[in-house]
């Protein structure tokens, strides 16, 4: 009988050479498609390529401006002039680089329409969508131009706008404003914080959570009687009290040992005992000689009401100023969704145009304000007050006042209780 042809059997080292193969063409080929999936279907939308053609910047804001002016400074919050003026003092910031092999296809947006894209989301707080839409810009590079743009306005501005007086001169020109407009003397600013709604930031739990029930950074600000910013700090978490952020920040010490230039105590007008300069706040703040707050205590006598209006005469600079800030840049009345250090730079560079802007032009948005009719100083609530968001901070408690800034506290009450100190028409007022 024939016999069976054997089966050559392959080496067990050729098996494993196929198979390592068999792996790698399989990886490869799983590589590449998980590359094609990624990819772009397209290197720019096409209705993006006709961003000079139908854009908001190329055709809109060119009609306003040659148009209709007003209509300019409402879309922007700012006028032609002083859009120029800050254009060209960033440019040299958010002009992009020297061209490179990654830039060779895509021409970079101009400057002037990164500064308009950040200032129409302070002004109207469009979301990045919303903005794409008008300006004909990709969402990711409209949340790149306002960070860049919000870090250049805070860069050229802030060391020129917001910063406090450094010598006694100047200080004396702010207690004179607080004593020429609001009957205060002595008055250094007014002190308050508030809260910047933001969304959850991630994996940090109720960090950003406050006590009125959404997720804040803080604002808190010393303001002069022009309502202007005069020291900030941004970014404390939403937990904090606005006590507990003064206690940790560079303006406590700063007055404390006055490191500031703050002018020695003298005789308030009319009198003969020196009295120190000083800021005022609410309740919330710890009562010094150089932080005078409100009486808090119940039924407080008439010379304490008394006072206390004369303080809130001129603490109310600060709450106001939050007001013009946040009706003047409309998305601070709602929520921020960028990511905390974003949203301070951004919060930083309005402030920074406020000041600039109250410089420019002072009576814009003025009706907003809490004003007093000439004639019965009565006051009369300001349309900003119709916003929730802009509630100040409210802590009661928790703070103990120092035997010296009681004793001054008294000494003022009976000042603006006396004849030499008070005013016409403030016992009508309680």
């Amino acid at each position: 009988m024939p016999t069976a042809t054997p089966v050559c059997a392959m080496d067990p080292l050729d098996v494993g050479i196929a198979a390592v193969a068999v792996y790698v063409l399989r990886r490869r080929e799983r590589r590449r498609r998980q590359q094609a999936a990624r990819r772009p279907r397209l290197w720019a939308r096409l209705w993006l390529t006709r961003r000079v053609e139908f854009g908001w910047y190329h055709n809109l804001m060119v009609e306003l401006e040659l148009e209709d002016a007003p209509t300019f400074k409402n879309f922007l919050r700012v006028d032609v002039a002083l859009f120029r003026e800050i254009l060209e003092a960033i440019t040299p910031l958010i002009e992009p680089a020297e061209p490179n092999a990654a830039r060779r296809f895509r021409e970079p947006l101009p400057p002037g329409l990164k500064l308009a894209i950040t200032l129409r989301h302070f002004a109207s707080g469009a979301n990045y969508v919303g903005l794409s839409y008008g300006f004909r810009v990709a969402p990711n590079t409209i949340h790149y131009a306002i960070k860049k743009v919000s870090r250049a306005i805070v860069q050229v501005y802030k060391r020129q706008l917001v910063v406090p007086p450094n010598t006694e001169e100047g200080w004396r020109a702010v207690s004179d404003e607080f004593a020429q407009k609001w009957q205060f003397h002595h008055c250094l600013g007014a002190i308050d914080g508030k809260h910047i709604a933001v969304r959850k930031p991630p994996k940090l739990g109720s960090l950003y959570y406050n006590y009125k029930g959404f997720f804040s950074i803080i604002l808190l600000a010393l303001v002069d009687a022009n309502y202007k910013f005069m020291w900030v700090d941004i970014g404390s978490a939403g937990c904090c009290s606005d006590a507990q952020i003064f206690n940790h920040c560079d303006l406590k010490p700063a007055m404390e040992q006055n490191w500031m230039h703050v002018p020695q105590p003298d005789a308030l007008p009319h009198d003969d005992a020196d009295t120190p300069y000083h800021i005022v706040a609410d309740d919330a703040f710890a009562l010094t000689t150089w932080c005078m707050k409100p009486y808090a205590i119940r039924g407080q006598t008439r010379q304490q009401r008394l006072f206390n209006y004369r303080l809130s005469r001129a603490r109310r600079v600060v709450e106001n100023a939050f007001g013009i800030l946040a009706n003047r840049f409309r998305c601070l009345l709602g929520k921020l969704l960028q990511d905390p250090p974003v949203v301070v730079k951004m919060v930083m560079a309005m402030c920074c145009l406020h000041n600039l802007m109250r410089d420019r032009y002072p009576a814009l948005q003025n009706a907003a304000l809490d004003h007093e009719r000439a004639d019965d100083h009565e006051v009369v609530p300001g349309a900003w007050r119709q916003d929730q968001q802009l509630s100040p901070l409210r802590v009661q408690g928790g703070n103990n006042a120092l035997r010296a800034g009681k004793e001054m506290r008294d000494y003022l009450c009976q000042y603006y209780n006396n004849p030499v100190g008070a005013v016409p028409w403030q016992d009508r007022m309680i």
